[in-house]
């Protein structure tokens, strides 16, 4: 496809494709959210604000509105749906780029869309009260940045190419700006979403399907042998504080709740309303306009910080969350607990045995957010950890664990993808530990463990290996269908030599209550003839599905 114009068309193309890609790369831009406050959010909060304005974007379309119309529902809907630090800056950047591309023609040039870049960068710099380099707020500049430097003769597609070229480079300077970045061996968590974003107004201007391998191309540390150092520079920000979008990331007395809360008011009084929440507390952020905004600070007195919005206007859509409480240097083994969820009785009691919690859920009845978080609160614990063990549950697991900490807990929530990935995080759990530590080996080693399943098709279907007939046996590899066939056994020996092409050192099976006995005889065996120096392990997993495979 050739490049395309920026219109209002491109516009719903960008909001659509900026969801998906952090929709793909939220979990890994949680695992590296090291400032303002190290709680594992950013990825999410920056889903959620565009989530918002996606929808805004979406509802103005049948109008047929234009340019300006569309930039500006976009705008409206990232400021009304802000989460977090994070989300709040990208609502103002993106405001800023709707005041100036809504001020110019349709569609809008290559000046245009410079313009734009800068005023949003500009304008967000000037909402954050204590600007710090190494952030998103150095990723925004870099962008406009690079979109000014971009040929005089340059289309409008061709300069976000560059500024999101800009963005990446900018993005994997942040930890020679921040030291704590560099002691985790981390990049900037905000700045990463802004690059997803800049990437898909790229996509959307040059006509180039979206990247499904985006978060390979952020510059994020990969799971399996990542970020030692997260550890320590969590534990360094806990004790000591530290620079993130805005200053420090907790108040002197120590701030314990994020408040945030959309305001009416006029613009003259905002500069005492950010006098007195500066003074309340720290990473204080007031974006908006037109009577319109969006305040965000984080404090010990969440009471004082929301009756300064009733002396400044009317703050409606208030939230109030507690902030992660600093751990102790060795919390006691009864301090932590983790939470797994798992489809079977027999992966139950092997979760058990390793210490955990479980949860055990019926086929076609996963539990909802209101049934994890009570889940996370039965642990009696001050630090949980919750393994979903299933994709399909991550939404849900997220809002349980925003749940947990409104109320006063500490919550991890590892990616496991399928329940062989949890049993892998649950061996190397060690509760002794820090708990920012126990989370990194935790989800290094679920994300080292490559998962397959056999399953049976239900009816005709599409698949990514072809189209299936009912009573097929289906192979699946990291969630995708891989193989087809007619017998279980041949399928299972086919999944697993494919896993075992790419190296392993141990394979876990788990055999469900649908497996054929000897399967899993037959595929030691395989193994042992093929494949020296890699051992095996056999669980039996009661679990509807026949099997369960896991390479580490």
């Amino acid at each position: 496809m050739p490049p395309q114009p920026l219109d209002a068309a491109a516009v719903q193309r960008w909001s659509r494709i900026a969801l998906e890609a952090l929709g793909r790369a939220r979990e890994d831009i949680d695992a590296i959210n090291v400032f303002p406050v190290p709680d594992g959010d950013t990825g999410t909060n920056l889903y959620l604000t565009v989530e918002s304005a996606a929808q805004a974007v979406a509802a103005a379309a049948p109008a047929a509105p234009g340019l300006g119309e569309a930039v500006r529902a976009m705008a409206h809907g990232a400021l009304i749906g802000a989460r977090g630090n994070s989300g709040t800056i990208l609502a103002q950047l993106l405001r800023g780029m709707a005041e100036a591309l809504a001020a110019g023609p349709e569609p809008a040039g290559a000046a245009d869309l410079r313009r734009a870049l800068r005023r949003a960068a500009r304008s967000a710099h000037e909402a954050v009260a204590h600007p710090a380099e190494g952030t998103m707020l150095t990723v925004a500049a870099a962008a406009a940045d690079a979109a000014e430097a971009a040929p005089a003769g340059a289309r409008a597609a061709e300069v976000a190419a560059a500024a999101c070229a800009g963005a990446r480079t900018a993005l994997a300077a942040t930890p020679g700006q921040l030291p704590a970045l560099a002691e985790a061996g981390v990049v900037d968590a905000g700045g990463s979403g802004l690059v997803a974003v800049l990437d898909a107004l790229d996509a959307a201007l040059s006509g180039r399907a979206p990247d499904p391998s985006l978060r390979d191309r952020l510059a994020l540390p990969r799971a399996g042998g990542a970020h030692p150092a997260l550890t320590h520079a969590h534990a360094h920000a806990h004790e000591h504080g530290g620079e993130g979008e805005d200053g420090p990331g907790r108040a002197a007395g120590g701030a314990a709740f994020e408040v945030t809360y959309l305001l009416d008011a006029p613009e003259a009084a905002l500069p005492p309303l950010r006098a007195r929440l500066g003074a309340l507390g720290d990473s204080l952020v007031v974006v908006g306009g037109e009577g319109l905004w969006h305040v965000h600070v984080h404090t010990a007195e969440p009471g004082p910080a929301v009756e300064a919005g009733i002396e400044a206007g009317r703050p409606h859509r208030i939230r109030i969350t507690g902030l992660p409480p600093a751990p102790p240097a060795r919390p006691p083994a009864a301090a932590r607990a983790v939470v797994a969820v798992l489809p079977g009785d027999g992966l139950a009691g092997l979760c058990e045995q390793a210490g955990a919690l479980t949860l055990t859920v019926r086929p076609g009845e996963p539990p909802g957010a209101g049934e994890l978080a009570a889940a996370l609160a039965a642990a009696h614990a001050r630090e949980v950890v919750l393994l979903p063990n299933d994709d399909a549950l991550w939404h849900a697991a997220a809002a349980a664990a925003e749940r947990a900490r409104a109320e006063g807990l500490r919550v991890a929530v590892i990616p496991t993808r399928s329940p062989v990935q949890g049993l892998a995080a649950l061996a190397v759990h060690a509760a002794e530990r820090r708990f920012d530590e126990d989370v990194v080996a935790m989800t290094a080693a679920a994300g080292a463990t490559r998962f397959g399943e056999l399953a049976v098709a239900e009816r005709q279907s599409w698949t990514t290996a072809g189209i299936c007939q009912a009573g097929d046996v289906l192979g699946l590899i990291d969630g995708d269908v891989a193989v087809i066939g007619g017998s279980l056994a041949e399928v299972a020996e086919d999944v697993l030599g494919r896993m075992l092409s790419a190296g392993g050192e141990l394979v876990t099976l788990v055999v469900g209550a649908a497996a054929p006995p000897g399967l899993a005889a037959r595929l030691q065996e395989r193994v042992r003839a093929g494949h020296l120096g890699v051992d095996t392990v056999v669980h039996d997993g009661t679990q509807d599905a026949p099997l369960l495979i896991g390479v580490e």
